[in-house]
């Protein structure tokens, strides 16, 4: 059996975490090295590795994703918007395989991002 993720062991609550939303399919918590003054992580708990390895009967976990990081847009008081970003695979700069979705604001963000 692979080691477990980070994240995985986030939601196995093994490790803690500053979470600020959970439901059955999701959890979002504070990023340990922020990139913005607010810089959240929303994952699936299921375990999906990348974007690229979302399957067809994952659509609404996919869409369910996107109307969490609104409604936590929301919460997190970022009414002057956000960035939502999935990065997928190691050109990416994804670090964790684990699909995640980084929300950022709280300031100004550049374009382009990197």
């Amino acid at each position: 059996m692979a080691d477990k993720t980070i994240f995985k062991r986030i939601i196995d609550r093994e490790i803690p975490a500053d979470i600020v939303y959970e439901d059955d399919l999701c959890m979002a918590f504070r990023d340990v090295s922020p990139k913005a003054p607010v810089h959240v992580l929303l994952i699936p708990k299921k375990e999906v590795p990348a974007v690229d390895d979302l399957a067809p009967e994952d659509q609404s976990l996919a869409g369910h994703l996107m109307l969490v990081a609104a409604q936590l847009a929301r919460q997190l008081e970022l009414n002057n918007g956000y960035r939502l970003v999935i990065n997928c695979g190691p050109d990416a700069g994804q670090a964790v395989n684990h699909l995640h979705l980084h929300i950022l604001g709280g300031r100004p963000l550049g374009w382009p991002p990197g």
